[in-house]
């Protein structure tokens, strides 16, 4: 099907170091929910059981399904903290990224 889960950020940005929740699906699985319930493991095991204090995802401001996902799970987002992925090219369509964040004081209320 794919995976979902945690990851320690791999690039300098201005919200890093961080750890973000991610999934990748085969296409076959999309808009099926799957996603959103394998994330809300993943966010429930990051701040219940290793006790995280934010946790963070990004999806380029064009990934409408990715982003539908981030505010299904409770994230917020905040246009002046989308940003210029460093890994990729600067004439990529994607390279803006949409940062949504969610925080463990807002997943335990």
């Amino acid at each position: 099907m794919g995976a979902v889960g945690l990851l320690r950020i791999g690039f300098v940005a201005p919200f890093t170091p961080a750890i973000e929740v991610g999934w990748r699906l085969a296409r076959q699985f999309w808009g099926q929910g799957f996603a959103v319930e394998a994330a809300r493991v993943s966010l429930q095991f990051g701040f219940e059981e290793i006790r995280l204090k934010e946790i963070v995802a990004h999806a380029s401001t064009r990934n409408v399904r990715s982003r539908r996902v981030m505010a299904k799970l409770g994230m917020s987002h905040d246009s002046a903290e989308d940003f210029d992925h460093p890994r990729m090219p600067e004439n990529d369509a994607l390279r803006r990224q949409a940062l949504y964040r969610l925080t463990q004081e807002v997943w335990l209320s």
